[in-house]
């Protein structure tokens, strides 16, 4: 499985995986959805647009199948001192519990890898237990760091509970 870069054109279909992966309701909700947690769209074009253009050196990467669909995307980020932010995996909802998701992630660590990287770190909601177990047993670990969530930012969604944050997960690649 490969990750290639995603083109301004991908930008549309990228914003449809990532509300349906993160946000989807009902039969469109995928294993980890933060639906209970957070409402509204996870990201809408122009914020995304928007992020890609503020953080040049960083990556936004797609995986379509051998039929041209699209089937997750990832944002890759340099953080310095071999450090790299992996953020925005989002796969499917139809294609999960498949192997998917372990497959792209382990491609996305080779990936930084190749580029020097010596260790990934992401923050995940820290209500999003089964989320958070799935990338502890791929190697993950807590860092015991939190994030204030972005209370009364509400381009990300309106968050539905007041006890909201980010836990930051670390992990330590092999060469």
């Amino acid at each position: 499985m490969m990750f290639v870069a995603a083109r301004d054109d991908d930008l549309p279909r990228i914003v449809s995986l990532m509300n349906r992966a993160y946000r989807g309701a009902g039969s469109s909700a995928g294993w980890n959805t933060e639906a209970g947690y957070i409402a509204g769209d996870r990201t809408t074009e122009a914020l995304l647009r928007t992020e890609v253009a503020e953080k040049p050196d960083g990556s936004l990467l797609k995986y379509e199948d051998c039929s041209g669909i699209l089937r997750a995307c990832v944002w890759l980020e340099p953080l310095g001192e071999g450090g790299w932010y992996l953020g925005s995996l989002a796969i499917d909802p139809d294609l999960q519990n498949a192997g998917l998701g372990r497959s792209l992630l382990a491609a996305a660590e080779h990936w930084i890898a190749e580029k020097g990287g010596a260790r990934v770190r992401m923050s995940v909601v820290n209500v999003r237990e089964a989320l958070i177990a799935w990338y502890l047993r791929r190697g993950y670990r807590s860092t015991g760091e939190t994030i204030a969530f972005p209370y009364g930012d509400n381009r990300f969604g309106t968050p539905l509970r007041d006890d909201l944050c980010f836990v930051v997960l670390e992990k330590a690649l092999t060469a």
